[in-house]
């Protein structure tokens, strides 16, 4: 098959390349999956560059996300599930085997059902995002009748953090920096949206909520202090990106609101909690609450170019075409 590999990090155009490997087989508890779109996260993009260097077993074909159909299973699965449309979740973790090839092969609970009408690319684009953004609504309990505060509702965690807080009851606004980006945050289903470098964003959210239930942060060493503005007793601010300096804690104003803290790394979230998020993930589609994000398609020969554009942060997301 055609895949996408690397056998040392580094740049992308120094390190990527197409080239024809053996397909995998699907082992015991395993299923092949026919990969029709690979989703670009920056985990993938990062661990490719080797800012967090991951052993390298001979080449690894890089991505976490796709969507396609199951064509092969292994000893233990129900052989009805051959044919079926899938979208998969950290398919690269542990395994060579990435998403950015003709096919890939995961374990069946890795595979889950892609509802009929929802597009193989919106189902490339969920796995890390979608399941990120689980993780940080409810890991500390239902979000109905809350209010949450998305910061970057316009990058793919904070859509579907949008998406699944508003289809569990919850009241959301989110914060943004320019006006295209609200417009995303918006059609995502946010009731406020708010640029966080205006001089008021703290008293516009304050004015939606005088309290954050839940605080969904992408940048919690730009962000805290506006985070701590918005924070009391039932706050939780959930971190989920390690992007810029760290921040410096300031321990005093923390205790004056009595805030949480929590910081999600999904390939340390517990099992149980990531099949919930994927059962979450699927039934949400089913109910028609989740939606693309813009999309930018590259054919997998340009594999280097569509690393380069999520490196870039394009707004939207970077999708990879193996066929």
């Amino acid at each position: 098959m055609k895949a996408a590999l690397y056998t040392s990090t580094g740049p992308a155009r120094q390190v990527l390349r197409v080239d024809e490997v053996d397909r995998p087989l699907p082992g015991p508890g395993e299923v092949l999956v026919r990969v029709h779109a690979s989703g670009v996260n920056p985990t993938d993009w990062k661990a490719r560059s080797g800012a967090f260097p991951r052993p390298v077993d001979g080449f690894q074909i890089p991505h976490h996300d796709g969507a396609g159909v199951i064509e092969a299973v292994g000893e233990g699965v129900d052989r009805a599930r051959i044919g079926q449309r899938v979208w998969v979740w950290l398919a690269a973790h542990g395994t060579r085997w990435g998403t950015a090839a003709e096919w890939t092969v995961v374990p069946a609970r890795q595979a889950m059902p892609l509802p009929d009408g929802v597009s193989f690319e919106l189902g490339a684009m969920l796995g890390v995002p979608a399941m990120t953004a689980h993780r940080c609504l409810f890991a500390d309990g239902p979000v109905t009748g809350k209010a949450v505060l998305v910061a970057g509702g316009a990058g793919a965690v904070g859509h579907f953090a949008i998406e699944l807080a508003k289809w569990r009851g919850a009241r959301v606004v989110s914060t943004v920096s320019t006006p295209e980006k609200a417009e995303l945050a918006r059609k995502a289903g946010a009731d406020l949206v708010v640029n966080y470098r205006a001089a008021d964003a703290a008293d516009q959210v304050r004015g939606f909520a005088p309290v954050a239930d839940r605080v969904v942060e992408v940048a919690l060493g730009a962000n805290l202090a506006l985070d701590l503005a918005v924070s009391g007793p039932p706050t939780v601010i959930v971190t989920y990106a390690a992007d810029g300096p760290d921040p410096v804690l300031p321990v005093r104003s923390c205790m004056s609101v009595n805030v949480t803290l929590r910081f999600v790394l999904l390939y340390g979230v517990p099992a149980e909690a990531l099949d919930a998020a994927a059962a979450d993930v699927t039934a949400a589609l089913s109910a028609g609450r989740l939606t693309e994000l813009p999309v930018h398609r590259f054919p997998l020969a340009d594999i280097a170019t569509a690393h380069e554009a999520a490196e870039r942060g394009v707004t939207g997301k970077v999708i990879v075409i193996p066929g």
